[in-house]
């Protein structure tokens, strides 16, 4: 069982930048993939981005260049650093964790990137 807890969401303005930080509880946090995803309103949620547990990364299109994603094993921590924010950018941001069958969610945070 994995537990996961988002935190460093908040409101920002455009251009501005956060750091979002998903610490998990349990053990073999390197085995396992993981990613962010966000729900903006009135949209499905979308992955925004992922780490394997080798270390490789990937993105999607609108956040390439903007967004990075990195993982600390000894801290069983993910974090996604997010700049030059644009107001499409909102929305609840939710981490996950997944290795095989097994697939946790966090509680999400919120980002709001309004003037």
């Amino acid at each position: 069982q994995v537990q996961l807890v988002e935190s460093g969401g908040g409101l920002v303005q455009p251009g501005g930048s956060l750091r979002l930080s998903c610490a998990a509880s349990g053990s073999d946090f390197s085995l396992y993939t993981m990613a962010w995803f966000r729900r903006a309103p009135g949209k499905q949620r979308e992955l925004v981005a992922f780490v394997a547990r080798g270390g490789k990364t990937n993105y999607i299109d609108p956040v390439k260049g903007r967004f990075t994603i990195s993982r600390d094993n000894a801290k069983n921590t993910v974090y996604l650093q997010m700049n030059s924010l644009k107001t499409e950018d909102t929305g609840v941001y939710y981490c996950n964790a997944a290795w095989a069958t097994l697939n946790y969610w966090g509680q999400g945070t919120q980002v709001t990137v309004s003037s």
